[in-house]
């Protein structure tokens, strides 16, 4: 390559116009060898350059980050620094307006929309591009309330919940503990509230997985169904139903519902269920024995003893 003040006749004399124009050479054609090897010879001088600045610091970065990563891992650190680096990236989401503002929940009946964004990880620090919602999904189906979940992203900053419940057959109290359980007895739900009230009511070991039985005592009592505030399975052998009197009405344990017609009759001839009674016993086939309260015994005691006096 010729120097620039070659190229442009610095330093010594110009020659005419016509002279130059005569004696400049030819422009040298290059050949395919020389045009590959010229094209080779600029990509190795780009190459060769000094990285711009900014290429320096955002490669430093990423190793500092790369090795923080690495430290934290060995560490046992690391689920908390993405964490942190989560909340970050939450934060600058929200600055640009994606953060989750909206939820709509569809589909709860006895589940509280506060327990549901509780349960999906919904709170006021998260946004939409960061927000999971196949986890989100996940958790939900978990809860045994929940039989399926669905989950969806509308931008900028709703976030859709469709939730299908399992539904509640009866409540089952076991050692203090009051639960709603399914139609096969699984547990779905701890009662807190008046929201499972409706329900059937059972207590006692086993008896969540023979609500059926309960429930179908219930349908044989006719009018006297209101009565009954639960059924306690003994020694997960037969039924005692608790009425809301107060008084237990022992039920055997083959063939119960012809203790309950029984019962019904008692009821309808002589009122048994208005008299002052703890217990109506109809373990024995074909016969009931009443337990009287303290009062009622003394008083058929003394009554007693009157009619034995006044015989001759």
């Amino acid at each position: 390559m010729r120097r620039l003040n070659e190229m442009f006749g610095w330093g010594r004399a110009r020659p005419s116009l016509a002279a130059a124009a005569h004696d400049a050479p030819p422009p040298k054609v290059l050949l395919r060898a020389e045009r590959a090897a010229k094209a080779s010879l600029r990509g190795r001088v780009r190459l060769d350059r000094p990285a711009p600045h900014r290429f320096d610091i955002a490669l430093t970065l990423f190793v500092l980050l790369g090795a923080a990563l690495l430290g934290a891992e060995r560490g046992g650190q690391l689920d908390g620094v993405m964490e942190q680096t989560s909340h970050a990236g939450d934060w600058v989401a929200r600055s640009l307006g994606l953060g989750v503002a909206v939820v709509t929940v569809s589909g709860a009946t006895h589940m509280s929309e506060s327990r549901i964004l509780a349960i999906a990880g919904i709170d006021a620090s998260r946004s939409l591009p960061l927000f999971d919602v196949a986890q989100a999904k996940a958790k939900l189906e978990a809860d045994p309330l929940v039989k399926q979940a669905s989950v969806r992203k509308l931008y900028p900053n709703q976030v859709v919940i469709e939730i299908v419940e399992r539904t509640p057959y009866a409540v089952w109290q076991k050692d203090g503990d009051v639960s709603a359980i399914a139609a096969d007895g699984a547990p779905i739900d701890e009662v807190r509230d008046g929201r499972y009230a409706d329900l059937p009511f059972v207590v006692g070991e086993g008896a969540n997985e023979r609500a059926s039985e309960f429930v179908a005592l219930l349908e044989a009592m006719d009018e006297l169904k209101p009565r009954v505030e639960a059924g306690v399975l003994v020694g997960q052998r037969r039924w005692n139903l608790r009425l809301k009197s107060g008084v237990d009405v022992k039920l055997p344990e083959t063939d119960p519902q012809a203790a309950i017609a029984t019962l019904l009759r008692l009821q309808r001839q002589s009122r048994i269920l208005e008299r002052d009674i703890l217990a109506v016993d109809l373990r024995v086939p074909g016969r009931a024995f009443v337990r009287l309260s303290e009062e009622a015994a003394d008083a058929w005691a003394e009554s007693r003893a009157a009619k034995k006096g006044a015989q001759p």
